[in-house]
């Protein structure tokens, strides 16, 4: 997954992926310079959160994370990772649109203070993107956090720095309200978020299993439980995919994930639009080589809405309740979605 790009000045995820998002030819080497002598503009948000510094330090500084707990990230690969320097590549959305960067931060869990910058040319009217999050104590003795950003614009152009402030602001204050409502779950969390996976040995050759998963228009033909299937590729190895599926007790709930492929191994997703129940969703199928064969992995990650769970489940229905209920019920989608993608590879031929 490694890339080869050149350097500029700070930014790892503004919490802005719209900055990336301007439709606009890329900067030659020369006008990239012009970073040198480009006029900075500065944002500052922060937001008071009852938890403990640890609490809320620990959730920024797991990024591997971000895209189950936060709306606009949909994947982080983490490419290296040495002491308190990290490099990593992620996709976000940016305002409707899907983009992807390489970025590097440097942790100092002592501080408590995360730096970071994007790596690569942006594309204008972005020269250049850094800042940091700090957490700090607030004065009614909650924890401060705040979120920095420091950016350059192509020519300086007001149109460019209005558009760029505007951006920053709302995705900032999204983020930092994401931080808060998921530290303030407090012991709750634990109960709220879990993951489970799926393991089956393979009996044809993995890279047919990957062929079946990866197509996944073809389900509603091979798969009992989806009934209807929209799959788009916005890009290579990019997909938008809305599904229609069918519980066991004839409801039909409709989703729509988007997938991040790396043939041939796997394909990760995170649910964009959610059953009821569940407040977010994000989980991956992995195939690998292990001692005793090739097996294929199904894994989900998800975080209970508390508030539905009554109106789903009925009266007097617990989180325990609704564990087992999404677990038995993805669980069940995922097992006979191995099985089939298991035959078909045994079989290499439609089923």
């Amino acid at each position: 997954m490694s890339a080869e790009v050149s350097e500029t000045t700070d930014r790892l995820l503004c919490p802005c992926p719209a900055l990336l998002s301007r439709p606009e030819k890329r900067l030659s080497s020369l006008e990239r310079m012009r970073t040198l002598d480009a006029k900075p503009h500065f944002t500052e948000h922060s937001i008071t959160i009852s938890a403990s510094p640890d609490a809320v330090y620990d959730i920024i500084s797991d990024v591997t994370k971000w895209p189950h707990f936060f709306t606009p990230n949909i994947h982080v690969e983490l490419l290296e990772q040495h002491d308190a320097q990290e490099r990593l590549r992620m996709w976000a959305f940016a305002n409707d649109e899907i983009r992807s960067w390489m970025s590097s931060r440097t942790l100092d869990p002592d501080a408590r203070r995360i730096t970071f910058h994007q790596e690569g040319p942006p594309k204008p009217p972005l020269l250049s993107m850094g800042g940091a999050w700090i957490v700090g104590p607030s004065s009614q003795g909650q924890v401060l956090l705040r979120f920095t950003h420091e950016f350059t614009v192509v020519d300086d152009d007001p149109e460019g720095v209005d558009w760029l402030t505007r951006a920053t602001d709302r995705n900032s204050e999204a983020e930092l309200a994401s931080i808060k409502r998921i530290a303030e779950l407090g012991d709750k969390r634990d109960q709220l978020v879990f993951s489970f996976d799926d393991t089956v040995p393979i009996s044809g050759a993995a890279e047919n299993v990957y062929e079946f998963l990866h197509q996944a228009q073809k389900w509603p033909d091979r798969l009992p439980h989806v009934s209807r299937l929209i799959l788009e590729e916005p890009d290579p190895n990019l997909q938008v995919m809305e599904m229609d599926t069918k519980a066991p007790d004839g409801s039909v709930h409709t989703t729509k994930s988007i997938r991040v492929c790396f043939p041939p191994t796997k394909i990760v997703y995170k649910q964009v639009t959610l059953p009821k129940l569940m407040a977010a969703h994000t989980g991956h199928w992995l195939l690998e080589e292990t001692p005793r064969g090739p097996t294929a992995t199904s894994r989900h990650t998800v975080t209970l809405r508390e508030s539905a769970i009554e109106d789903v489940l009925g009266p007097g229905a617990t989180i325990d309740d609704a564990r087992q209920y999404v677990h038995r019920a993805l669980s069940g989608n995922s097992g006979i979605t191995l099985d089939a993608a298991n035959s078909f590879a045994a079989g290499r031929k439609d089923i």
